[in-house]
């Protein structure tokens, strides 16, 4: 399987919130924005994401390949429930992208950094 069809594999994973196939995408020593976290922390984070945010839906639109990395464009339309990144959304609609970068090690994410456009959010309240 490529790191493309894997990383496509991580993304539904995520969106249908199976965090029991979660370990086949995530290495069990991730790490996040250059902080070991592990599995269950990682997959921790994941399920608090959800909570705050009900609609949550990752939406790859662009993504590009140079294994073992993976570059994606991540767009969200969500309504987070209280404040998010310090703001207070309480409810509202936003939209914002991420840019994050993925290392595949044994066919599994093994290093993550993440970057979320914070501007365009605080832009819409």
């Amino acid at each position: 399987m490529t790191v493309t069809e894997l990383y496509r594999g991580y993304i539904a994973c995520l969106n249908s919130q199976d965090w029991q196939k979660l370990h086949r995408f995530v290495h069990d020593e991730v790490h996040y924005n250059g902080d070991r976290v592990g599995l269950s922390d990682y997959q921790e984070m994941l399920e608090r994401d959800f909570r705050e945010i009900p609609d949550l839906y990752f939406d790859i639109q662009l993504l590009i390949a140079e294994p073992p990395f993976i570059a994606s464009r991540l767009q969200f339309n969500c309504t987070p429930k209280g404040t998010f990144f310090g703001l207070p959304i309480n409810g509202r609609k936003v939209s914002f992208s991420e840019n994050v970068f993925y290392e595949f090690l044994n066919d599994r994410i093994r290093n993550v950094w993440s970057v979320i456009d914070k501007a365009a959010i605080e832009a819409q309240l």
